[in-house]
């Protein structure tokens, strides 16, 4: 059991309930999600298990698709719908206004994060540190936005897909473009569809994995360890080369397979097993920096 698992989580379930959850069914400790989702949120939950949780390193920066719901004309201290809710005196702004204002959270652009985040101030996340009652002040960063798209604005609701790189929030986006026009808003509903090269359509339930580790098929919900990473490039090698590789010493790729520069490469068997991630000395030579 060493690989990806795809899980399409619930509301109100937390990201390390739903890693807790498969890690009873899978009997096992060694697994950790790959990109928190908020308990409100549903969707795509990517699991590492087993020695896959030694490839966590390589998806920190995978880019994330969301359907985001947006409540306008209130504001909350979460700035979502499960926290203090303020409703607004303000109108609201006529629709074209509201479309115009979208511009701003295109492309890059600065953001501060929410102050119930999981970002940490001097070593302690702050949504803990809101819990206490202490006043948090949370730096802007750079984050980027590929992709916003209007689905549906109607009321005070609007719908809109968001493709975005990691660390984005879409709470904040919610609550700034609320700011922006004036009259506030509120994150009301989130659901994950993609991260990285994998989508929700893929993922199943935290009961769909139940019933299959009831009929002691649960393997069948794993994408294999040898199968991730599918954008780095890879090289087969034959016994003698790969007992050298997991020696620790360092070995060549051929040109023809491995583009020259390339900064990882997988090291897979001739069975097709992930011998080890090689990362680059110089141009074709790589040192086994993670061996399996």
């Amino acid at each position: 059991m060493n690989g990806l698992i795809l899980i399409d989580k619930p509301p109100g379930c937390t990201s390390h309930d739903g890693v807790n959850r498969w890690r009873k069914l899978a009997g096992t400790k060694r697994a950790g999600h790959l990109g928190t989702l908020d308990p409100m949120a549903t969707g795509l939950l990517v699991l590492v298990t087993g020695a896959a949780t030694r490839l966590a390193q390589f998806y920190g920066k995978s880019e994330k698709t969301y359907v985001a719901e947006i409540t306008l004309g209130a504001v909350s201290n979460t700035y979502d719908a499960e926290g203090e809710i303020s409703l607004s005196s303000i109108p609201l702004p006529p629709a074209e206004t509201i479309l115009s204002a979208l511009n701003e959270f295109r492309g890059k652009f600065l953001q501060t994060p929410p102050p119930v985040s999981a970002k940490k101030i001097g070593g302690v996340r702050a949504y803990k540190l809101a819990r206490q009652q202490v006043a948090v002040e949370l730096k802007p960063v750079e984050v980027e936005v590929r992709q916003l798209e209007v689905q549906h604005l109607a009321a005070n609701k609007l719908t809109v897909v968001i493709t975005c790189a990691a660390g984005t929030y879409i709470r904040s986006i919610a609550h700034d473009l609320g700011q922006w026009l004036g009259c506030g808003a509120l994150l009301s509903c989130l659901r994950r569809t993609r991260a990285g090269e994998y989508g929700v359509d893929q993922a199943r339930t935290l009961d769909q994995l139940a019933a299959l580790a009831t009929e002691s098929r649960l393997a069948e919900a794993l994408i294999p360890i040898a199968q991730m990473l599918p954008e780095m490039p890879s090289e087969y090698f034959d016994s003698a080369i790969e007992t050298h590789i997991r020696q620790g010493r360092e070995f060549r790729t051929s040109p023809f397979v491995v583009p020259p520069g390339a900064p990882f490469v997988k090291a897979l068997s001739r069975s097709g097993e992930l011998i080890a991630i090689g990362e680059l000395k110089i141009p074709n030579l790589y040192h086994p920096g993670t061996v399996f």
